[in-house]
């Protein structure tokens, strides 16, 4: 890429897409170019390659996804799998057939299967079940992948596709309901402590920004405290054994948790991918020397045949000599963290004094989802931004700007 390239950011709004633009700008490049959902619905396949043959953008970020958290991927299913599918069908084949020069797909470590080897390597795709509650969602990426690959292989284009682990940073998505797990508790954690402080003025002044459904700052604090107790940010009731030590403010968490996860500064993501963009083509992102080979280990020793339910003893394995698979590069820190340890970090940088209350009624999700970062080592990118210091700018963005 050259400063003055044409450079699209599809999503330059959301968590990733802002950053990517950000990084780009301090970089020097003066070309950036992005449209609003108003300005340009990136369902229309007809307005999308109106937009393509209008502004012939020469490389682009595929980063536009709808996106939440494990509720909101469990329960909207299908405008999950059918609007992710069709905003990367839409840019993916109209950046072919506008002649851009390269592309870059976002996608995400829920590829994996739900009985990965951990950490995990990208040879793991496609060797197992996924993940029940976020499958279509997965499904959607995965089928972004193929056609990245695909559209490389059939048509020469050089097209490359990342897969982050849980991301967190500026522009984060702060609702209760279809938040990630990190921003959820820097939220719920934050409004808390307000309500342990009996600070009302912050309670408002967060409500009136982000509403929680219809209920807003100007709501009674009876309306308030209700809603907030839906979301589990709890009152409890005063007891005659209560000391002045007896904590008033309990903060549900989904899960046990037990379950590890890895999380990632978004401007470090955005670092990765614009360091690839400029620096790596879609043939480094497989072994040439390897198109042979018949299962790939992982860091642990384990291979990704290993993890196949039901392995096919009746049928011999067809020569793969000439197969291109995996081409896809993990972006992570390859570090995580339990969700209960997460939590008790937040706490502290927060400053709330209350309980939190792990209910392990609710689901857990996959237990570990560490990514194999060695490729992305390889190919000469490593993150800076350790994890409490992320959430300590994160949870300064959010009071400035929320």
């Amino acid at each position: 890429m050259n400063l003055n390239s044409k450079i699209y950011v599809a999503g330059h709004r959301g968590l990733v897409g802002s950053a990517i633009v950000n990084n780009l700008k301090d970089k020097g490049y003066t070309n950036v170019i992005g449209k609003t959902h108003h300005e340009l619905d990136l369902l229309d396949q007809q307005a999308v390659a109106a937009f393509f043959e209008n502004e012939k953008p020469e490389f682009v970020f595929l980063a536009a996804a709808k996106v939440g958290g494990i509720v909101a991927n469990n329960t909207y299913r299908a405008d999950f799998i059918y609007e992710n599918l069709q905003i990367q069908n839409n840019i993916i084949h109209q950046s072919y057939k506008n002649g851009v020069k390269k592309l870059m797909f976002l996608g995400s470590t829920c590829i994996y299967p739900k009985n990965a080897p951990q950490p995990m390597p990208e040879e793991c795709l496609l060797t197992d079940t996924l993940e029940y509650t976020n499958e279509p969602y997965a499904i959607a990426k995965i089928a972004g992948i193929k056609m990245c690959e695909s559209y490389n292989l059939q048509y020469g284009t050089n097209y490359i596709s990342v897969m982050p682990t849980n991301l967190y940073g500026p522009n984060d998505n702060f609702d209760l309901e279809k938040s990630h797990v990190l921003p959820a508790l820097i939220r719920k954690i934050h409004l808390g402590k307000a309500l342990e402080e009996n600070n009302w003025d912050a309670l408002r002044e967060d409500l009136n920004r982000l509403p929680i459904e219809d209920v807003d700052g100007s709501a009674s604090e009876d309306e308030i405290i209700t809603k907030l107790d839906a979301y589990g940010i709890k009152k409890q009731p005063k007891t005659q054994n209560a000391t002045p030590n007896t904590p008033q403010i309990s903060i549900e968490i989904w899960g046990s948790g037990k379950p590890m996860r890895e999380f990632l500064w978004s401007h470090d993501m955005a670092d990765a991918c614009v360091y690839l963009m400029e620096n790596r083509d879609f043939k480094d992102t497989y072994s040439h020397s390897e198109l042979d080979s018949e299962s790939t280990p992982s860091q642990d020793g384990k291979t990704c045949e290993a993890v196949t339910s039901q392995p096919n003893t009746k049928n011999p394995k067809p020569n793969t000599a000439n197969e291109v698979r995996n081409t896809h590069i993990n972006i992570g820190t390859g570090v995580d963290i339990s969700i209960k340890e997460l939590a008790e970090t937040i706490k502290t940088i927060v400053g709330f004094k209350g309980e939190l209350y792990f209910n392990a009624d609710k689901p857990d999700g996959t237990m570990k989802k560490l990514t194999d970062v060695s490729k992305l080592h390889g190919l000469g990118w490593k993150h800076t931004v350790e994890l409490k210091e992320g959430i300590e700018k994160m949870y300064n963005w959010y009071k400035e700007n929320i």
